[in-house]
């Protein structure tokens, strides 16, 4: 009989992460075995314990916060994506090296397709210029969106982020823009709203101009919930229909680290009703 394949969530906190049973469910519907488990490692021990796990055997690891950064600095070899987000949520190893991906913008993109939001040909506004921010630039891109404008708070962080990437990605500059949260901004109306700043985890809701939500804007919390989000209720207020939690992307990433380290892709719609069917219940 052979010893299951052993994977790992590592973060701190990790005790929250669903990361484990939505593994389970996408193994059991493949027919594959696996010991899943969560690590929750202190800070100055990371390094240690990734490679303690890979030493041990381990097959692969998934990276939440705070260690995505330093997951990337010891990725030897990175995906494009990985490269472009310089930060990493997936690790495996192949002849003693530590190969790396950020399957975060895929799970995103994944979700909004599922959703039916706008995406190609749309103008999106991303709110957020941290690591969340940075690891979906690249995939919104891809998909075909006319323009991606990044605000935050602070601004200086926006356009840094937007000129490396631009530094990078030079037939990009036309596409992407920064400004601050409550900036007038470029001639654009938005179909895509989407938060990615953890302002939802701390039920609060940001200064942005009542202009900019609507009918016919979608909005999008990668933050999820048992109840919707503060950024998803200020956006229903103001008149959004279209609305979402980012318990889509949560699962839809995970599937596309499945898919890496099994070669196999989940249906992750199973796995979303599931969850979400839980997080209702929860309720009761």
């Amino acid at each position: 009989m052979t010893t299951p394949l052993s994977f790992a969530v590592i973060g701190h906190p990790i005790a929250h992460s669903r990361s484990p049973q939505i593994h389970a469910l996408f193994a059991r519907q493949l027919g594959i075995e696996l010991d899943y488990e969560r690590i929750d490692c202190p800070p100055e021990l990371f390094e240690e314990t990734v490679t303690k796990f890979f030493a041990a055997g381990g097959a692969g690891l998934n990276i939440t916060v705070p260690f995505k950064e330093r997951a990337w600095s010891m990725t030897t070899h990175p995906s494009a994506r990985a490269r472009d987000a310089q930060a990493v949520n997936t690790l495996w190893r192949v002849n003693q090296e530590i190969h790396g991906c950020n399957t975060d913008g895929v799970g995103l993109v994944n979700d909004l397709r599922r959703l039916a939001m706008p995406l190609a040909q749309a103008n999106i506004l991303l709110i957020g210029a941290g690591g969340a921010a940075r690891g979906v630039i690249g995939p919104l891109l891809d998909a075909g969106c006319q323009h991606l404008r990044v605000i935050n708070r602070t601004v200086d962080r926006a356009q840094t982020l937007v000129t490396n990437w631009v530094a990078e990605h030079h037939t990009d500059q036309h596409k992407l823009s920064a400004g601050a949260l409550d900036q007038p901004t470029p001639d654009h109306s938005w179909q895509l709203i989407i938060n990615a700043t953890a302002s939802s985890l701390q039920g609060q809701t940001l200064p942005l101009p009542s202009a900019w939500f609507g009918p016919a804007v979608s909005a999008y919390d990668m933050m999820y919930g048992s109840k919707p989000t503060a950024f998803l209720t200020q956006a229903q207020q103001l008149g959004c229909r279209h609305l979402a939690d980012g318990l889509g992307m949560l699962v839809g990433q995970a599937g596309e680290s499945f898919r890496i380290w099994h070669g196999q892709l989940p249906d992750t719609a199973m796995v979303i009703k599931e969850i979400r069917s839980q997080l209702q219940s929860a309720l009761r």
